[in-house]
């Protein structure tokens, strides 16, 4: 008969679960156990008949012995004590024969006692058993082999036969005793190497390692469909198990099954099949795509698998049981670890296991280790700016939001700022009106029959068709779709800081929750405006921030007026009074980078708002700034001048702050906290004479350019590099933290004629001679007494 059972495909092998072949094998253990058992029983009741039949000689049934006086009295009195002569003469007569035959249904034949001895009464156990033969067993059991019987006139003879027992016990031991002998020689056939050649053996083992990664990296890359399980036996090798070159084979198939994961991977989703696609015939082409995605699937999950258990591992400092890998060898596999992950994370993002990629990362950035945390700082920054849809954004903000949350607001602060890399800022509502609108629908067959002519109808479905086609090649994701991603996502992002806001005011996170809020102000909803500006006031007013926090809350409440803030009747004076009378608490040192967040304060102030700008607040914080450019670095100075060369051109009659006579009553008063009274109008700006003898040349050019009036044109005007690039981006191109002066200092070449060496001659032969001398003579140094020589020349 020929055989119908097929081979298990590979496919049916990743579908079987672990558990299944388990117990498989459980149950096949357990049946052979069953039946070796149950051969073993047999084995032993045969034995046991035929030791019996050859140690028992069976009494022949006729011959018993005689009965004694005794015997015979109680005989007779039984005899008279049953109902006798209630029977016929017969059935007594048939009774007595009975008695004296024995019946070969109710005998024993394994026993040589009479028929009736079980009726005696008073006969012991004990002396039953001690009646029993014994055989001392001095050699162990012989198993039999049992053979044909032979029959004859007494009977059926049965026949046995030893079975061969090979002697295996002696085998196993001279086996072992070779063995013992062979380690024993290798032991001392094994040469002691020097430390060269342990290096040199260690690499010989490391280029070979090398040599069969490439290979089968090479040999997945070449053929994906056909060398897929490739891919096993490369993974294996992530358990390199000899200890010297262990480490650097982990590292390197890690870095080599991240590179084939990113190449080989579609560029779609990777489904499970239903059972109904199970079920159905598809072509061989079809089937081995489909065996192809099932194994690079099932590989790729085992690939995190073992990224996420080396990291493990390190994070509970748990060495495995081969104790291959030292612990601190583990901190090098779990950074590679985390870079494959991080690389996966970007490269990857609309594969499969991307959110499990996404909860490992995520935890990893408040990390203890500041190389592992700037890892996943930057993966996680890449996948913000390349997401353009808002999927992965959307993931990676909910499993940060819940880590937040479980931790109990207890990160760092850096974990919260990655939200300032999302791309929400493009979505902007009155931009995307129109291209969120709902598009017009094609017409039903039944309005065009109506409305339409036999030919209008033709090329009315020609250009629907057309149209169908060009969405298709287009492939652009719907407005609307990203619209509704990015909302989800900033109501994450504001749950998040509207919690920290409430919860914890004094947090190490406000200022990075302060800095989310300036930036995405301008897409909160309008109910929650006059909450939010109540508490950034509340914030400021109660001096528990620092000030640069502070600058964070004026800058978050002008966003949210200067959006759709616009329609609320609510006076920002008291953050215009606050920003004006803590300007001077900057200065060149530490708080010289803050100046950046003041020059976007201002930008959205007075710039932004020059409609609800009085011309004295204008002319109060030009005076100020002006003030504030003579102590402060030079790429500040620039900023600033910069920031009051803007205002000059927005707000008129500001050329009165370059004239020395006086406007109005009353004098300037640059202590009072208030920029509407303090009579700037009644000063100038003298400072701009100070910085145009500044070092640096660019403040320079801007002071000439500000002191003429700021011209757009003539001699007086900027260069184009300068004028049209804003105050911030001008703060950060001439910034000077490398401690070099931006741009350098111009290098001048000494002249000739003005070089003098030590080899050059006089025609004085006295002053030749004294310069030697002077140039031989080691240098004294005497220390000065100036009031010696004072007392000497008063005496002269």
């Amino acid at each position: 008969r020929k055989n119908t059972k097929r081979v298990p495909s590979f496919r049916k092998l990743l579908r079987t679960s672990k558990i299944k072949l388990d117990n498989k094998l459980k149950n096949k253990q357990y049946k052979q156990q069953s039946a070796a058992k149950k051969y073993r029983k047999e084995q032993k009741k045969l034995r046991q008949a035929v030791r019996d039949a050859v140690c028992r000689k069976p009494f022949p049934l006729e011959e018993y012995k005689k009965k004694t006086g005794v015997e015979k009295q109680e005989k007779e009195e039984e005899e008279d004590a049953l109902p006798l002569d209630m029977m016929d003469e017969d059935d007594l007569k048939l009774m007595q024969d009975l008695a004296q035959k024995a019946s070969f249904i109710t005998r024993d034949l394994s026993s040589n006692e009479p028929v009736h001895i079980k009726k005696r009464k008073n006969e012991s156990v004990i002396d039953k058993y001690e009646k029993m033969p014994r055989r001392m067993q001095t050699e162990p059991e012989k198993e039999l082999i049992h053979l044909l019987p032979i029959k004859d006139k007494g009977g059926i003879i049965p026949q046995t036969m030893e079975k061969p027992v090979l002697n295996i016990t002696q085998d196993e031991e001279e086996d072992t005793e070779e063995m013992e002998v062979a380690e024993d020689g290798n032991e001392e056939l094994l040469p002691v190497l020097t430390p060269e050649e342990m290096a040199a053996q260690r690499r010989r083992k490391l280029q070979e390692r090398k040599i069969h990664i490439a290979a089968l990296a090479a040999a997945i890359l070449s053929d994906p469909e056909n060398n897929i399980k490739k891919l096993k036996e490369l993974r294996a090798m992530l358990m390199e198990q000899d200890p010297n070159v262990a480490v650097i084979v982990r590292k390197l198939v890690m870095v080599s099954l991240m590179e084939i994961f990113k190449d080989i991977a579609p560029s779609y989703k990777i489904r499970p099949l239903t059972e109904a696609e199970k079920a159905t015939k598809v072509k061989k082409e079809t089937q081995k795509l489909r065996e192809f995605e099932e194994g690079l699937v099932s590989q790729y999950k085992f690939y995190l698998e073992n990224l996420e258990q080396t990291i493990k591992d390190w994070k509970q400092r748990k060495l495995k049981k081969s104790n291959v890998i030292s612990l601190k060898a583990y901190k090098g596999l779990a950074e590679i670890a985390v870079k494959c992950l991080c690389e996966l994370l970007v490269a990857l993002p609309h594969f499969n296991f991307h959110n499990n990629i996404i909860v490992l990362i995520v935890p990893l950035m408040n990390d203890t280790s500041k190389m592992i945390s700037e890892l996943c700082f930057e993966a996680v920054k890449k996948l913000f700016k390349q997401d353009k849809l808002g999927f992965a954004s959307l993931g990676v903000v909910k499993v940060i939001s819940g880590l937040v949350k479980g931790r109990n607001y207890n990160v760092r602060p850096e974990v919260l700022k990655v939200f300032l890399h999302l791309r929400i800022k493009e979505v902007e509502l009155k931009k995307d009106s129109e291209d969120i609108a709902p598009k017009k629908k094609f017409m039903t067959y039944k309005e065009k029959r109506k409305n339409l002519s036999r030919m209008q109808r033709k090329w009315k479905k020609a250009e629907e068709k057309l149209e169908r086609e060009l969405l298709e090649a287009e492939a652009s994701e719907s407005k609307e779709k990203k619209l509704k991603l990015h909302t989800e996502t900033l109501n994450i992002v504001f749950l998040t800081y509207f919690r920290i806001l409430k919860k914890t005011k004094k947090s190490p996170l406000l200022p990075a929750v302060l800095e989310g809020l300036a930036k995405f102000a301008h897409l909160i909803n309008v109910e929650f405006f006059d909450d939010l500006l109540i508490v950034l006031h509340s914030l400021i007013a109660s001096g528990d921030v620092t000030y640069r926090e502070t600058l964070h809350c004026i800058l978050s409440a002008f966003h949210i007026l200067s959006g759709q803030g616009d329609v609320l009747n609510i006076d920002p004076m008291k953050f215009y009074t606050h920003l004006y009378k803590t300007l001077f608490s900057l200065h060149a040192g530490g708080t010289n980078d803050d100046i950046g967040i003041v020059l976007q304060c201002l930008d959205v102030m007075l710039a932004k708002r020059r409609k609800q700008v009085s011309q004295q607040r204008a002319l109060a914080f030009i005076k100020r700034l002006s003030t504030l450019g003579l102590h402060v670095l030079p790429n500040s100075s620039i900023g600033i001048l910069a920031t009051n060369r803007v205002l000059m051109h927005t707000f008129p009659k500001m050329d009165l702050l370059l004239d020395n006579e006086s406007q109005g009553s009353g004098i300037y008063l640059p202590e009072l906290e208030e920029p509407e009274h303090c009579n700037a109008q009644n000063t100038a700006l003298w400072e701009l004479h100070l910085l145009q003898r500044h070092y640096h040349p660019i403040v320079r050019k801007f002071a000439a350019h500000l002191i003429v009036g700021a011209p757009a044109e003539g001699s007086g005007a900027l260069s184009p590099d300068l004028s049209r690039r804003p105050a911030t981006e001008l703060f950060e191109t001439y910034n000077m933290k490398g401690m070099t002066f931006n741009p350098p200092v111009a290098s001048v070449m000494p002249r000739r004629k003005d070089t003098f060496s030590q080899t050059d001659s006089f025609l004085n032969e006295e002053l030749n001679e004294w310069l030697q001398k002077h140039n031989s003579d080691t240098a004294i140094h005497k220390p000065l007494d100036f009031v010696k020589h004072l007392k000497e020349s008063s005496l002269l």
